[in-house]
């Protein structure tokens, strides 16, 4: 069956902010004495639970009060960097491509992605737009999307989700549903590739993919 619904990914997928990430995150290296990290070696390291890439990149384990503080400086950093970020460059025609419903899920925090989402001129695009509604996240994203797709009202077979990272994947497969993965964001394409899901340069291509799906 055909699907009928595609979920995209908001950071490293529509929003083209790979730069700025890796350059919060070296901001939030440095306040406990880490080295810097390029966007070369992000691209191969980064995953969730974002503790744990953290752990990797400073050599040492991090507890759960740390993270919350390196996630503090890193989203203050992230913050101050926004306003030169713009969407990916086939972001809107992608989105207006696909001929069937369509929501945003983001594990960015609920009440900057919304505003955040109009501000880029994607107002009325999406049936529904869920972000990360607590005050510290780095998690899993699989129940966000359970819990979106349940508000949605959409069964996780009929869904297509298009995102960047091996856990846009994870979360889609654990719903019943699929993805399709795009190099251009947070994850080395040979990660992707190697995954054995679909695999995307562009985002215009990405939903072609899906809508094969």
């Amino acid at each position: 069956m055909t699907a009928k619904h595609l979920v995209w990914d908001w950071n490293g997928t529509l929003l083209d902010d790979l730069h700025l990430v890796v350059s919060s995150t070296n901001v939030a290296f440095a306040a406990v004495g880490g080295r810097d990290v390029d966007s070369d070696e992000h691209r191969r390291t980064f995953r969730r639970p974002v503790a744990d890439f953290y752990a990797e990149m400073l050599g040492r384990a991090i507890d759960a009060e740390e993270f919350g503080r390196l996630d503090r400086i890193f989203h203050d950093a992230y913050r101050l960097g926004l306003t030169d970020v713009t969407l990916a460059a086939d972001a809107q025609a992608a989105i207006k491509t696909w001929p069937g419903s369509q929501s945003l899920l983001s594990m960015w925090f609920h009440h900057e992605l919304v505003p955040a989402v109009e501000g880029y001129g994607l107002a009325g695009m999406f049936a529904r737009i869920d972000g990360l509604r607590a005050e510290l996240g780095g998690g899993f994203k699989a129940a966000h999307l359970a819990a979106h797709l349940a508000e949605l009202g959409v069964e996780g077979r009929d869904v297509v989700m298009i995102g960047d990272s091996l856990d846009d994947a994870d979360a889609a497969e654990a719903v019943g549903g699929h993805a399709v993965l795009y190099t251009g964001g947070f994850t080395d394409p040979a990660r992707l590739r190697e995954s054995g899901r679909p695999v995307a340069d562009t985002l215009v291509e990405a939903v072609k993919m899906a809508m094969s799906l």
